[in-house]
């Protein structure tokens, strides 16, 4: 049995360490709420997403949230007992307030000179995560000596994958028991917070504003939580402006970042539906994958297109006589890439969840930006339908295909060839990355980088400069057999052929570590002439983007002390990848989920004042 796959399908399934004994979490679950969070209401998150809450984010939605009617019946312990229950942590845990201290004087003021990025997931709408030297503002002779600056802990988490938006001389960033911090970029303080319903693990978008003074209407900080649901914020007095719930499924979830464009905010939407079909007793499956535009004033739809035209039917029985419903799946995982030239918008597709498999899984798919309408799509991998059921015991579930989950999670490239070619780059989780042509969806170049699996092959995202594509590959160790070896590091390939111009295996310096992996799941980033990447292993690096040799390396999960005064550690990287912006490199650092290292770090780099002489980079 595969370990990650157990994990899953115990949260799916509730099952938990503590016992059933009257008063207690569970006996008060199981009696008040679990009639609606096991997949039975419509609209109530699955009991799957709780578990991933903060103990407090699901008390005070019990006390004085969106379910205080229904939790009226039950009296404060109660609430504690079933909040503590869910989350597997005590109330109080989160401390939003120990995070930093709060600003004072000048650090408070927003600075309107300071105009974001478009895209803070892909700095660009392009998505091809590539920083102009001069917006960065380090030098490549100076990516050899970066130090701390300044560094941020979240109390109580275990995993930081928040890409940070920067704008106002401010740093924007999620968190796991869903607060989100505007931070003076200087200093690290505090100009405020605001606090989700769930976690944040998507990057903060700001809106641009005209000119360099003070507009009518302020800026917006816009992002996702892990419930299906999607803030506007005021981006300088973080008062919340609207907040909409993208898809009525109870196990929708928001994991790409939702991207601004011409007053509109496009949003992909995914589901852990594919957890939740671990228990045969689940009529297995019905959501499908989606991208939605909303207004970014309002929070209004404009339209919603699937990547299933038609909503799933019934097909059969289970083995235990459960009705199962199909084609289901294709999800989102990904944030949107946004092509201006031909007001496009492309997006990869995750798995089918249920049998039958049918085209729009493993794909790479166009839309047209004004009306939603579906103008291509490039099928990487037929007949991959697969679910968690598929990794336990009991495959009561798991459709007749069996995999192999070969996702498109990271996001889609947009770049044009030194011939003037435009494609469209997929990296897919088999290890292969997909180059197509940007106007009719037909196949240019296909290159197999690494092995891939289930977490292998390219998990988060790509980056791309003129030249070439940057792959980092994680091909992480998931205990199945495969028939390639293993091959996680970073690799270039050439853009406009596709092949390979240099491999930097990732090394391996875990040794007997728990939950250490040396591979690269998270996204990496390009600029001023090297390539940023976070590893497995806690070590972020940084290496010629000529030659792929090493110029830097830090290991993230050794203490470090915070602007709050405490100290904090990072662990593995994943998700988000970094930011580079007037001289410092923005990150975050801790993925303590699905068997990798858990940590709660926020780190900014900068190089010192004085000039280096020639370093050598640090050795693990």
């Amino acid at each position: 049995m595969r370990t990650i796959g157990l994990v899953l399908a115990l949260a799916a399934w509730g099952v938990s360490a503590q016992d059933e004994a009257p008063g207690s979490g569970a006996a008060v679950y199981d009696q008040s709420c679990a009639n609606c969070h096991e997949g039975q209401a419509a609209k109530a998150p699955h009991r799957t997403f709780l578990n991933l809450m903060a103990p407090d984010a699901i008390y005070a939605s019990m006390t004085s949230g969106i379910m205080q009617a229904q939790s009226a019946a039950l009296d404060d312990d109660a609430k504690r007992a079933v909040a503590e229950f869910l989350a597997g942590a005590p109330i109080g845990a989160f401390d939003p307030g120990a995070v930093a201290p709060a600003c004072e004087g000048d650090a408070l003021t927003f600075d309107w000179s300071d105009h974001p990025v478009e895209h803070p997931w892909g700095m660009t709408l392009d998505n091809r995560r590539y920083i102009p030297a001069e917006r960065g503002g380090i030098p490549r002779e100076r990516f050899e000596a970066l130090e701390v600056d300044w560094a941020l802990g979240f109390p109580g988490a275990v995993r930081a994958r928040s890409q940070p938006g920067i704008a106002g001389g401010a740093v924007y960033v999620g968190s796991h028991d869903g607060t989100v911090y505007a931070l003076d970029r200087e200093t690290g303080c505090m100009r405020w917070s605001f606090r989700a319903s769930a976690e944040v693990r998507n990057a903060i978008g700001i809106t641009n504003w005209q000119g360099d003074t003070e507009p009518q209407v302020n800026p917006i900080a816009y992002f996702g939580d892990l419930i299906g649901r999607v803030y506007a914020v005021d981006a300088v007095t973080g008062e919340k402006l609207w907040m909409t719930k993208v898809d009525p499924h109870p196990n929708v979830t928001v994991t790409g970042n939702p991207v601004y464009f011409e007053g509109r905010i496009y949003v992909p939407v995914s589901s852990l539906e594919v957890t939740t079909a671990a228990d045969p007793n689940y009529a297995c499956c019905t959501f499908r994958g989606s991208i939605v535009a909303l207004d970014a004033r309002s929070g209004e739809p404009f339209w919603q297109t699937f990547t299933i035209d038609e909503p799933p039917s019934p097909t059969k029985e289970n083995a235990i006589g459960v009705m199962q419903l199909g084609p289901s799946g294709a999800p989102i995982w990904n944030s949107p890439t946004i092509d201006v030239e031909k007001r496009r918008l492309y997006i990869g597709t995750g798995e089918n969840y249920s049998s039958p498999a049918d085209g729009n899984s493993d794909a790479l798919i166009a839309f047209d930006l004004d009306s939603g309408e579906r103008l291509w799509t490039y099928q990487a991998t037929a007949n991959d339908a697969w679910n968690v059921a598929c990794m336990i015991e009991d495959k009561t579930n798991c459709p007749e295909e069996d995999g192999p989950d070969f996702d498109f999670g990271a996001g889609t490239l947009l770049a044009i060839t030194p011939q003037g070619r435009g494609l469209v780059l997929g990296g897919q989780k088999s290890g292969v990355v997909h180059a197509v042509d940007r106007d009719t969806g037909e196949l240019v170049w296909r290159t197999r980088v690494g092995r891939g699996g289930i977490q292998g092959g390219v998990h988060f995202g790509m980056a791309a400069d003129d030249q070439r594509v940057y792959v980092p590959m994680s091909d992480f160790d998931d205990g199945a057999e495969h028939l390639l070896p293993a091959r996680p590091g970073l690799f270039a390939l050439d853009l406009e052929s596709g092949e390979e111009v240099w491999a930097h295996p990732a090394p391996d310096v875990c040794g007997d570590r728990e939950f250490c992996d040396p591979g690269i799941s998270a996204a990496i980033t390009v600029t001023a002439g090297v390539v940023i990447a976070g590893h497995m292993d806690g070590w972020l690096r940084v290496y010629d983007k000529e030659n792929g040799n090493l110029v830097w390396q830090m290991d993230s999960t050794q203490p470090v002390q915070t602007v709050a005064g405490t100290e904090a550690a990072g662990g593995s990287f994943g998700g988000p990848g970094a930011v580079v912006a007037d001289g410092r490199i923005f990150i975050n650092s801790g993925y303590g989920i699905y068997f990798h290292m858990p940590g709660n770090l926020f780190l900014t780099l900068t190089p010192p004042t004085a000039e280096p002489s020639t370093a050598a980079a640090e050795s693990p």
